[in-house]
């Protein structure tokens, strides 16, 4: 019982967490410069890939201590910060052609990672749209420390 409310009490802060920054206009012209340039693929696109065992990587880039909030998990994943982008990413991903998902919390972080990647020379990076809230939003399991966790919508 206990594991099930500490399991609630993560994944209701995702959802109820505010935006990371108050937006000023020049950062939302960024945001949707990123947004266009790389795309975003929706939680219900990359289920379906991690499902089908297609070929993808999932690319956390949130901070250490966000990751206890859960994880999106897949064969292929790695947790990069995204202060760390540029130093270690080359040293994880060799395939330049890899289809790359980011994501952080919001989406917000993640779209400009993926245009990082792709400065990179990674071509088929993108963004997961609306982040690891989107996620849990669309009833998907969490990994956590504590096994998965998944959000179950009151009815």
């Amino acid at each position: 019982m206990r594991s099930k409310i500490i399991n609630l009490i993560l994944i209701l802060s995702i959802l109820s967490a505010t935006s990371l920054m108050a937006m000023f206009k020049e950062t939302e012209t960024l945001l949707s410069e990123a947004k266009r340039e790389v795309g975003e693929m929706t939680p219900q696109k990359l289920k379906k890939m991690i499902d089908n065992e297609e070929s993808v990587i999932i690319l956390d880039i949130r901070e250490r201590e966000q990751r206890a909030e859960g994880q999106i998990y897949a064969d292929d994943s790695y947790a990069i910060t995204r202060c760390n982008l540029e130093f270690h990413t080359m040293k994880k991903i060799k395939n330049k052609n890899a289809v790359i998902v980011t994501y952080c919390r919001g989406g917000i972080r993640s779209a400009f990672a993926a245009q990082t990647l792709r400065k990179l020379g990674y071509k088929n990076a993108t963004s997961l749209k609306g982040g690891l809230k989107a996620w849990a939003k669309a009833g998907y399991v969490l990994e956590t420390g504590l096994g998965e966790t998944r959000l179950i919508k009151a009815e």
